[in-house]
């Protein structure tokens, strides 16, 4: 038995007993490991007898800031999407008990398959990684076509002025974890609240999507597990398709792009026919450039806020991955790209 926890109060008599209690089927010997990679919820992968595995999230150990970490709703997203075209691990149980383990868990099934993180794809050949593509824009349009009504959402988020409301919810985000002063950051928090395009709809969004966060099956190119629901919430689809469209836009140094890379060579899709193909996908006919220059902007300035989030847990001392200072220290970076967009966007409007 093995194990690596933020938290002392991770009791791992506590937790075997619990899963016993709450879970059809689950005996056997008990071992449990950390994974590592991830910046958000600790993630744990719990065996039986050494062959059936599950997968544990929970919160993490110390003070954090207000709406973040919530596991019990990335629960509940992933349990409402179970029977439609989303493809999403079955959920298992949800311990709201922060006596068992210190913090709010779930656990779920394991999606056994390939994790990929280099969106260059580089073990591949190019009508693989073309097959991916296609099967990562179909996802993302089946997400945002799901009636998030009809798989009892509805109270899942607010509709509408989606954009307001998330620019001012990562402003405090940024205060509440600032360490340092960014001048790109504060020309941001400026500029964005007073250009937010006209124009509102409102889907079940991800808030994460992107190529490390799906497991894909071992041979074929098919999504079998889009995990890290963490910032799902009722939202733009726009907003949330072009977090994931931002890779095209930043280098593969900068938040494992795809800028200067050669995606013709490599069979990739270019930014503009796969936004094309989302399109078709979701019955849209087209988006108004200067509006996805904003979202793609947005977006930046949001991971922005989430990476000097994680600084200040650094910072704090209850940061998940090795890697987190590092990541952290890049907020300024990001903050700087998303703002060379509004300069160029702004150039743009005067000519």
């Amino acid at each position: 038995m093995s194990i690596i926890s933020d938290d002392p109060a991770f009791g791992l008599g506590r937790l075997e007993s619990y899963l016993r209690a709450n879970i059809d089927g689950f005996f056997g010997a008990f071992e449990i490991e950390a994974l590592t990679g991830g910046q958000s919820n600790p993630t744990f992968v719990i065996k039986l007898d050494g062959v059936k595995r599950y997968v544990l999230r929970k919160k993490p150990a110390g003070v954090l800031l207000p709406s973040a970490h919530a596991v019990d709703r990335e629960y509940r997203v992933i349990t409402a999407l179970s029977d439609t075209d989303v493809p999403v691990p079955r959920t298992l149980c949800l311990c709201e008990d922060i006596s068992v383990i210190g913090t709010m868990f779930f656990v779920m099934e394991f999606a056994d398959g390939r994790s990929l993180w280099d969106p260059a794809l580089p073990a591949m050949v190019a009508t693989e990684r073309a097959a991916l593509y296609v099967e990562m824009n179909r996802v993302i349009a089946a997400l945002h076509r799901v009636d998030y009504r009809a798989v009892g959402l509805e109270s899942f988020g607010k509709p509408g002025n989606y954009f307001a409301r998330q620019i001012a919810r990562w402003i405090k985000q940024y205060r509440a974890s600032e360490t340092r002063l960014i001048p790109s950051m504060e020309n941001l928090i400026a500029w964005l609240p007073e250009n937010i395009p006209p124009g509102d709809e409102t889907s079940l969004v991800h808030g994460d999507f992107r190529l490390d966060n799906m497991i894909f099956h071992a041979t074929e190119p098919r999504v079998i597990a889009v995990l890290d629901w963490e910032l799902s919430t009722l939202g733009h689809p726009l907003a949330d398709f072009a977090y994931h469209v931002m890779a095209w836009r930043l280098r593969p140094d900068e938040y494992r792009g795809l800028a200067g890379v050669d995606i013709a060579g490599l069979g990739i899709p270019n930014e503009r026919d796969y936004v094309t193909a989302y399109c078709k996908r979701t019955g849209r006919q087209s988006i108004e450039p200067i509006h996805w220059d904003f979202y793609l902007a947005y977006n930046m300035f949001r991971l922005a806020s989430i990476r000097q989030g994680i600084m200040r847990r650094v910072i704090d001392g209850n940061a998940s991955n090795p890697n987190a200072a590092d990541v952290g220290r890049r907020a300024g970076d990001m903050a700087d790209t998303a703002w060379r967009l509004v300069e160029k966007m702004k150039t743009e409007q005067e000519t």
